[in-house]
């Protein structure tokens, strides 16, 4: 039977819609079973996650929120800092009884901050998708001109030459138009201070380690010698390498990444949960 995706949201506690893509196989209540929930990066919509909700929501019950000002969520005046975004992803993932965490770039370290700020007690397991989590060596960018510098010079080529490099596959010019124009939508000055400047490495690394449930990094090769370091200084981490991939590896190997999220979400449901 073929997947239904459909178009839901909620309100937050300051008052700001945030649209989310849901599917769930039929009779199976996500109020008593497990659901993936799926947090994009920077300035990404939740049908970044389209082939994932397609084939996990199969068999799983699966959600993908678009994060304030992005998507088809609202443009609030307010709240694009770490603290706010990561009280939305508690409230997106309150919406359920049990929760498999998955989050991508700039939502990977929200979803930490999450766990920072409010506990694992709603989560069976975490994954975090090619993102640093503060170990060693530190990925540093090129150099020449900042991110920041280029969105402030050029936003819409910025922005566009973004999409570009995120995808070790190519992708259409309409598929990176219409990437770009969402992106847009978020006014500028909200676009650069959700990037959580000034928080030191050791906070995202020292999460990570704490986290007490299974824990899946799965990285592209900028970030695979973090991957060997995480796994080395906490040793039950489950860690996947994609080697050819881009940044939006799921998006570029998405069977590899499905069949890989299926093994793991299985393998945490065959174990007691990890005590609250």
């Amino acid at each position: 039977m073929e997947t239904r995706v459909h178009s839901t949201s909620f309100v937050t506690s300051d008052g700001v819609r945030l649209h989310v893509l849901e599917a769930c196989p039929q009779g199976i209540d996500p109020q008593s079973s497990t659901v993936i929930a799926f947090v994009p990066g920077w300035s990404m919509p939740a049908a970044v996650w389209h082939e994932q909700l397609l084939a996990l929501g199969a068999a799983h019950c699966v959600a993908a929120l678009d994060p304030r000002g992005q998507g088809e969520s609202a443009i609030p005046d307010e709240g694009y800092n770490i603290t706010r975004r990561a009280t939305d992803v508690h409230e997106f993932v309150s919406r359920y009884a049990r929760v498999v965490l998955v989050g991508w770039s700039l939502g990977a370290l929200e979803s930490l901050e999450y766990i920072h700020r409010y506990g694992h007690a709603a989560l069976d397991a975490l994954v975090l998708v090619d993102s640093s989590v503060g170990e060693d060596p530190e990925t540093r960018p090129a150099a020449g001109p900042s991110f920041r510098d280029t969105l402030q010079a050029d936003r819409r080529a910025a922005v566009a030459d973004f999409m570009n490099g995120i995808f070790g596959a190519t992708r259409t010019e309409t598929e990176i138009e219409d990437l770009t124009t969402i992106a847009l939508r978020m006014p500028l000055e909200a676009s650069l201070s959700i990037f959580p400047g000034g928080v030191p490495r050791r906070h995202w690394r020292d999460i990570a380690w704490a986290f007490p449930k299974p824990l899946l990094y799965a990285v592209s090769a900028q970030f695979a010698a973090q991957a060997q370091s995480l796994q080395q200084n906490r040793p039950d981490t489950q860690i996947e390498i994609f080697e050819d991939a881009g940044h939006a590896l799921f998006a570029d190997e998405p069977t590899r990444f499905n069949d890989l999220l299926t093994r793991f979400v299985a393998g945490e449901s065959d174990q007691a949960r990890a005590p609250d």
